[in-house]
């Protein structure tokens, strides 16, 4: 969430910023600026009247010890009036600040220097690629089509327990789940995430914090007798672990990873975008969260981008990394790149994991603060990026490696899977 401070002071850069998102924020900022004003002045006002009651109540038993009752009176009947007056502008300032929160959180973060101009993903950026794109023989087959000539993906058993969107991983497919998920885990403690194991379900305040709510609240699963979210993503949960944390100077960097399902409904999605693995409703995914002071944040992305292009090469997968153009971001984000790994059978890229810097916008929802050296307060940036999805990149090493009749695994994999292919 943008400050009211920022908002207050630089409108125009607000508004010239989220532009580049093709947002249009100049009437809600405006808005909020005269609501900020109201409140300031409403304040002022309330202080005031306040003052003068308590000003005022001191005189009244100083009138009754002197005798002097009918002034007494007459300062209470004064006292009663400032009271309902308090009262009435404590009634407009909650109307005005309620009226202003609700404004607040309409507003996207504003996209750093560094975000390409753009409307949709063909505009953005390729910064990176590895890895050659394998060609594939004659006998080359989708994923969808390999997961059932082996039996290791049930996509119609998953139809019959739930719907579309939820396959049955079975033998062999359900060991190479449980092995990524170890090999992902396993590479980013090895580089000082701590591992944590957060619930899958979270609450209204958790979903506001890391912003999904408002923003994406039809795409989430909601338990509504309870209140409750399906995650999304682990980030949800690991970083509100720090909502309402202040932290102190020598805590940083905080690094977490997490593995959990994740729960999306996917809404409007259709066509050939979602068959197979292309796009679930349930599926695996291993996050990394970092907290940072702001000046170290830019570095923290850079080894995040690092540290995920590295999980990719262990696997062999072509990939690519874009940055996200202003159109194609988050509504959280202040810069966005996103891995893309290819996909041989089906001719196109999968994307397979985003790694955002959030700077301080999700720190300002969470109430997420650090003291500096002279105990003055500021806000933290908070980062995060799949180490990876699981999904595509199941689809990728199943359409990649097929080849003589059999799918290979990769070797850094087969420690965690126990077998070198799948036949």
């Amino acid at each position: 969430m943008l400050t009211l401070k920022l908002l207050r002071e630089n409108p125009e850069f607000v508004i010239e910023k989220l532009a580049v998102k093709n947002f249009d924020a100049r009437e809600i900022v405006e808005k909020i600026n005269v609501l900020d004003a109201n409140r300031r002045t409403l304040q002022k006002e309330l202080d005031d009247c306040l003052a003068q009651q308590k000003q005022l109540s001191s005189k009244i038993g100083a009138f009754m010890k002197a005798g002097q009752k009918e002034e007494a009176e007459a300062v209470k009947a004064e006292v009663a009036a400032l009271k309902e007056k308090s009262a009435e502008i404590s009634k407009t300032s909650e109307d005005n600040n309620a009226e202003l929160e609700s404004l607040l959180p309409l507003l996207p973060n504003l996209p750093c220097d560094q975000v390409p101009l753009g409307k949709s993903a063909e505009d953005n950026v390729v910064v990176k690629m590895g890895n050659e794109i394998p060609e594939l023989g004659p006998d080359a087959l989708p994923h969808w089509e390999l997961a059932k000539k082996f039996d290791i993906i049930d996509f119609d058993l998953g139809v019959k327990l739930t719907g579309a969107g939820f396959p049955v991983y079975k033998g062999k497919g359900a060991r190479l789940q449980r092995a990524l998920i170890n090999f992902f885990l396993d590479i980013n403690t090895k580089a000082g995430y701590l591992e944590v194991e957060p619930p899958v379900m979270v609450n209204e305040a958790s979903g506001f914090g890391t912003g999904q709510l408002p923003d994406k609240e039809g795409q989430m699963y909601h338990a509504t007798m309870d209140n409750f979210y399906m995650v999304p993503t682990a980030e949800v949960p690991v970083t509100n672990i720090y909502r309402d944390v202040i932290l102190g100077k020598d805590d940083f960097p905080v690094k977490m990873t997490a593995y959990t399902p994740c729960f999306r409904r996917e809404a409007g999605s259709y066509g050939k975008d979602v068959r197979g693995l292309n796009r679930l409703h349930q599926f695996d995914k291993v996050e990394i969260v970092r907290l940072e002071k702001p000046e170290n944040s830019y570095a923290a992305l850079d080894d995040m981008i690092a540290h995920v292009e590295g999980i990719v090469n262990k696997l062999g997968l072509p990939y690519r990394i874009l940055r996200l153009c202003g159109g194609d971001m988050s509504f959280t984000s202040a810069i966005t790149y996103d891995f893309e790994v290819y996909s041989a059978a089906q001719g196109r890229w999968l994307e397979i994991s985003s790694v955002s810097n959030f700077e301080s916008y999700q720190a300002n929802r969470l109430k997420l603060r650090y003291k500096d050296e002279e105990g003055k307060m500021h806000l933290a940036h908070t980062l995060n990026g799949s180490s990876l999805a699981l999904p595509r990149v199941v689809a990728a090493l199943l359409e990649n490696n097929y080849h003589d009749g059999k799918i290979w695994i990769p070797e850094a994999l087969r420690p965690y899977t126990g077998f070198d292919f799948i036949d």
